[in-house]
């Protein structure tokens, strides 16, 4: 089996924790079997295995999340990475000309596609294996998961069976709370967003866009691809179409109001949360501590990014308030470490400043890369590394401050764990105002070596 795990969303619903960088599916707040913290993302792929099953795994994603994912699933998983958002189906175009070229999987294999963060039992995970058999035994061209609704929501799409039970008679997509109603008195079910196809079902589709639909084709024409939802593009106009019933528990963890029903901890982070509190949450990520008294239906969450204090009900429209506020990412995980935004600031000559506590683990390597709208000044407030500045290597420590200014190429790698305070200076400033070089590092670390000498 191969599956491909859609990784996306724009981070708002569970503001302030979440970012352009840092969506839903790579926040902490779920506890694992050993009780340790765990993401959405790490819970779905621990199921996955724990549900037994065997399969090539792909997260198609964006770059702003490339690097949550590596630092959170490791090299367990392949990272395709979208040129740009253009929906479900151009996203899962590129994966399957990935399996098909890059991991050598032939057109005859079966396909799983799912949400990369959906709350779920191990039956769900069972369920996927029902369908990998539907596509194998070609019972039809395209495989569906319904869930047994448990609520008329106007959030989801619908799924409408068959008369008979087999197959789908249509769909609907998200009525209104009387419309869904009458239609779950009618056996419909939620549409989860889950697919199962053969390889070359769906490279043949791509091919109608991008005639060899080979993976580096598929990149190179990716604007080609309409920007559609895979169940619009390819689901509705397919009638060869097998539908698996679901009937765990499903929950979309999309808003405070529904991921604070299934948390166990009431308190995360530096809190003082008094007895006088009822069904309150409070998550804290900043270090000074926050005390929360006889609050009623609160969830409280804290971050760089602001601070939320909503009625429970409230939380779930929220997206609406916070999309206008315009400020860069001010938490990021990144494969070498993360940094932690401490300041931002806006002149009124139009000048900005960002400044960041930065942690680079030690042996990790921060990219050879050069700013163009920026200067920044770094500051080593501890540990020890080797600064590569326009091909000049020095060794960093403690007390070292270095100024660089926009369109110089610059990298660092940490001998130790490395902290820094970078102050970011310019007009714009913006995590895409990046360009990248290759370096090789070891002879990099010869030149320094030799310098000391």
């Amino acid at each position: 089996m191969n599956i491909i795990l859609l990784s996306g969303g724009s981070g708002r619903r569970l503001w302030p924790l979440s970012n352009e960088t840092r969506s839903k599916q790579f926040l902490k707040l779920l506890r694992d079997q050993d009780g340790q913290p765990e993401s959405m993302v790490q819970r779905v792929f621990g199921q996955i295995q724990r549900a037994g099953i065997d399969a090539n795994i792909v997260v198609a994603t964006g770059i702003s999340q490339r690097d949550s994912l590596l630092v959170q699933l490791g090299d367990a998983v392949d990272v395709v990475l979208e040129p740009e958002r253009r929906d479900t189906f151009p996203a899962i175009v590129l994966a399957s000309a990935y399996l098909a070229d890059k991991k050598g999987m032939q057109r005859d294999e079966v396909v799983l596609v799912l949400p990369v963060d959906p709350y779920a039992d191990l039956s769900y995970f069972y369920a996927l294996l029902q369908m990998e058999r539907l596509i194998t035994d070609e019972m039809a061209n395209i495989a569906l998961m319904g869930i047994k609704p448990t609520y008329p929501s106007a959030k989801y799409g619908y799924i409408i069976p068959r008369p008979d039970g087999v197959g789908v008679e249509r769909f609907q997509e998200k009525p209104d709370e009387a419309s869904a109603a009458r239609l779950i008195a009618g056996g419909a079910l939620w549409n989860g967003g889950v697919f199962a196809f053969k390889l070359g079902y769906l490279l043949d589709i791509a091919s109608r866009y991008i005639p060899s639909a080979t993976y580096e084709e598929v990149r190179s024409h990716f604007s080609l691809l309409p920007k559609i939802s895979f169940d619009y593009e390819v689901v509705e106009k397919e009638e060869s179409i097998a539908l698996v019933e679901y009937l765990g528990e499903w929950r979309d963890l999309g808003t405070w109001n529904t991921l604070t029903e299934i948390m166990d901890d009431r308190a995360i982070g530096r809190v003082i949360l008094a007895d006088t509190c009822e069904n309150t949450h409070v998550i804290n990520e900043l270090g000074i501590p926050v005390t929360v008294l006889g609050a009623k239906d609160l969830v409280v969450a804290a971050s760089p990014d602001g601070i939320l204090v909503s009625d429970k009900h409230q939380s779930s429209y929220l997206k609406q308030y916070v999309d206008g506020i315009d400020q860069p990412p001010m938490y990021e995980e990144r494969q070498w470490g993360d940094y932690r935004a401490l300041d931002f600031t806006s002149f009124p000559d139009g000048t900005m400043t960002l400044t960041k506590k930065v942690l680079i683990k030690a042996g990790q390597v921060s990219g050879y890369q050069v700013h163009f709208m920026r200067d920044e000044i770094w500051t080593v407030i501890d540990g020890s590394g080797d600064l590569l500045l326009d091909g000049h290597a020095r060794s960093v420590k403690r007390g070292d401050v270095v100024r660089i200014s926009k369109g110089c190429k610059h990298s660092v790698r940490a001998k130790t764990n490395l902290y820094l305070i970078v102050v970011q200076i310019g007009v714009e400033l913006t995590e895409n105002d990046v360009e990248f070089y290759d370096v090789e590092w070891q002879h990099t670390a010869e030149v320094i070596s030799g310098a000391m000498r």
